[in-house]
Parts: C-alpha cells; structure tokens; sequence
C-alpha cells in the first residue's frame, strides 16, 4: 500500500512532539523511500549541544546509514517547518529529489521565504519542493509552542 503525503506529514508532526516534550522547538522530519522510512528526526540542538541538529539533518544522517551512501536518490523529506538556509544545504548536497514541508517560515525559509536556496538554478541540483501541507496543524504546533514561552 503506497502512503500517502499526509500520512508521512503526520509521522512528522508526531516527531515533533517529541522535542517538544524534550523543550525543543517542535520539528520532525522523517524520510521516505520506497514507502518505508530511512531515517526520521526532530530538533535535538539543546540536548545534543549541537546547533546542528535540526530535525531534517538528524534525518538525513540517519537515512544516510541506513542506505550506506550520503546520495539520497529516490528519497522524500517531509518536514514540519520550512527548511533553514542550513538544512537547504544539506538537502541539495543529499540530493533529495523531493521536499514536503508542512509551516511556511518568514523568518529563516530557505524555499521561498526569505530565500529560495532550494529552487535556486545556480545549483546542480534542484529538488521537487511542495510547501505547505497540513500547514495549519505543523504551524499550529509551533505558535502554541511559542505562546507558552512568551508567558
């Protein structure tokens, strides 16, 4: 049975509750190939120490070994929030052919808000990316986050 996008969107979101349970700004990411998952992550750069593990580089580490090859050929990414100028990077050195992302984010979106890192023809690869999907429920997960910080 092939799955669909919001099916995978959902396992996302379900991902970012866990760094939210942990005090992390809540992101999953998880990565598809084949109708199976290769990797999956959520923000982890507090408890890790690590201002470099968003939840899509956790992923992409992850989807990495298991396929023993840093190539990610034929792999989707569904992540919750728009990917950073960061995880944009390491998407296109991946070569992930497809990104679904859930929350558009004005501030740090590298897919078209603020740059368009991944739609960008100066490199040599260049993704399929869909944003927006289950927008309302991954950015809603982010504001209620943030509401209760601002307390």
């Amino acid at each position: 049975m092939v799955m669909d996008s919001q099916h995978w969107m959902r396992h996302a979101l379900e991902l970012a509750q866990r760094a939210q349970v942990a005090g992390e700004v809540p992101v999953g990411a998880v990565i598809v190939k084949d109708d199976k998952i290769i990797g999956e992550g959520w923000n982890q750069p507090i408890a890790s120490q690590d201002p470099t593990a968003h939840a899509e580089i956790v992923a992409l580490r992850a989807a990495a070994r298991a396929l023993g090859n840093y190539r990610l050929s034929g792999a989707t990414l569904y992540v919750t929030l728009e990917p950073c100028v960061m995880c944009a990077g390491a998407i296109l050195n991946a070569r992930v052919p497809r990104v679904v992302f859930g929350a558009y984010d004005p501030k740090a979106g590298a897919a078209g808000s603020i740059v368009n890192i991944l739609g960008s023809d100066q490199f040599t690869h260049r993704p399929e990316v869909m944003g927006g999907l289950l927008d309302r429920e991954c950015s809603g997960v982010l504001m209620a986050f943030f509401s209760v910080r601002r307390k």
